[in-house]
């Protein structure tokens, strides 16, 4: 897939992996930032999935997700106990062996004492063979990048700090903008000259999203989103345009 241009689109997948996710003992904080922040950075975020800690349930998702995008980001499930299997699983979807890694090892060294270091808090420094090293200033416990695959812990703060470590070797593409429109209407009320809208602009994303406001009142948001700053500037003065217009035809009815 290209742009009009001729850039390459970036994309990629989140892959959330654990029991706790699925049960709803943990709420998981990790989807919006990182979809955020890839945009932010011109990377499109295109699938989102969620796995248990069950090696082949990991395998199979890694597996499916590693060809279809340009990049994989893992979150979850590379800590110190037992259920801790994504950097194992990782490993078999690509066919490689695991050990502790020096290197690894070295920056937990840095964080944890060598007496202290036990066969549990090793196993935070056991890496897939081939895989490079993602840097954690918070806690040391390292992630890792293998080809196009980017695993990352759980906790949010440190995934973030993760995330921000392995963005700068990544490529990427030109980010998105958009707008926000307040439509001053129900959704019902503007979705034919909204859809009219998008087919004038189909290099325009153009969204609905219906909300109530602090008064219980419904309302809706109009967010325009595109690559090109010209197109986005167009579709939105035509969104503005049409929802004024709408405001006007309700006032004249006197509804």
């Amino acid at each position: 897939m290209t742009e009009a241009d001729g850039a390459q689109l970036v994309t990629a997948a989140l892959l959330v992996i654990g029991d706790e996710v699925l049960s709803g003992r943990t709420k998981d904080q990790n989807i919006g930032h990182v979809a955020a922040r890839l945009t932010e950075v011109g990377i499109d975020l295109k699938e989102v999935r969620i796995v248990p800690d069950e090696e082949d349930a990991i395998v199979a998702a890694v597996n499916a997700l590693r060809a279809r995008y340009t990049y994989v980001f893992t979150t979850g499930g590379i800590g110190p106990t037992h259920d801790d299997i994504t950097a194992d699983s990782v490993a078999k979807a690509f066919g490689v062996s695991i050990d502790v890694d020096e290197r690894a090892r070295a920056m937990l060294l840095e964080r944890i004492p060598e007496v202290e270091l036990n066969e549990a808090r090793l196993r935070m420094a056991r890496i897939p063979a081939g895989a490079s090293l993602v840097a954690n200033e918070l806690s040391k416990a390292p992630g890792f990048r293998i080809e196009n695959v980017i695993v990352m812990a759980g906790v949010p703060r440190i995934m973030q700090v993760m995330l921000e470590a392995a963005l700068p070797e990544l490529r990427k593409g030109r980010p998105m903008l958009s707008k926000t429109v307040l439509a001053m209407a129900l959704e019902g009320d503007i979705a034919e000259p909204l859809a009219a809208i998008a087919r004038r602009f189909p290099e325009a994303v153009i969204g609905s999203y219906p909300f109530r406001d602090e008064n219980g009142k419904s309302n809706t948001n109009l967010v325009v989103r595109a690559r090109d700053p010209m197109v986005l500037e167009a579709a939105h003065g035509a969104v503005v345009e049409m929802v004024t217009a709408h405001a006007g035809r309700k006032a004249g009815s006197g509804a």
